[in-house]
């Protein structure tokens, strides 16, 4: 990203969606995304990436063999330090947590806006893991914890890692700096006690977080 423009490549069968995916990104992103590889072959994602050397990669989960989970292993494993999305039009929840297993940094459904991807891309980039708030409220069930024991500037924070927002939005919304909320987050993933935002963010969920109003 060293010009400012977001690198993606595309794994998914539909050409039409990826020809789509092109068009609304432009149309949306202002120029800050552009796609430089795509495939509808699930067993040469992991040659593409490192053809095209992208900054992050989409990847569609319901793909004919050897499907998409084998190819975000496969992308992990040639090209470690690319990120990796996971898409699915399906909202079954089962492929995205496999996704994760593999070494996806994230998921999202295919029925997004155009005009909402952007963010979720950036988040990524930015190290932090991303799922709609609709899906990991299923993961985790209803139940509720209420032990975390946290004040409001620690709440606030969790529930900005559960929805996927980056450090350069939370830095702007707690008027603070980038280098600030990544070790605020890092301190707060300790008290935790857990290993990294993903299980943060499903605490955040049995905690009721992502049911509260977020403050602004």
């Amino acid at each position: 990203m060293g010009d400012g423009t977001v690198r993606l490549a595309v794994v998914d069968d539909h050409a039409l969606f990826v020809r789509g995916l092109e068009l609304l990104l432009s149309a949306t992103a202002d120029g800050r995304t552009r796609v430089v590889g795509s495939t509808t072959d699930a067993a040469a994602a992991a040659a593409l990436v490192a053809r095209c050397a992208p900054d992050l990669v989409l990847v569609d989960l319901h793909m004919p063999p050897p499907g998409g989970l084998r190819a975000i292993a496969a992308i992990r494993r040639t090209s470690p330090r690319v990120r990796v999305l996971a898409m699915s039009g399906s909202d079954d929840p089962a492929p995205a947590v496999e996704a994760l297993r593999c070494g996806a940094e994230g998921y999202l459904p295919k029925t997004s806006e155009p005009e909402d991807l952007l963010p979720p891309l950036l988040a990524v980039l930015d190290g932090w893991a991303v799922m709609p708030g609709a899906l990991l409220r299923r993961l985790v069930g209803p139940v509720r914890s209420p032990g975390l024991n946290l004040d409001d500037e620690e709440r606030r924070l969790l529930r900005a890692i559960a929805t996927g927002e980056g450090a350069v939005t939370i830095a702007e919304r707690m008027h603070t700096s980038e280098r600030t909320v990544k070790r605020m987050t890092a301190a707060l993933l300790r008290k935790l006690r857990v290993t990294n935002r993903v299980e943060a963010a499903a605490l955040a969920g049995r905690a009721g977080l992502l049911d509260e109003r977020p403050e602004r």
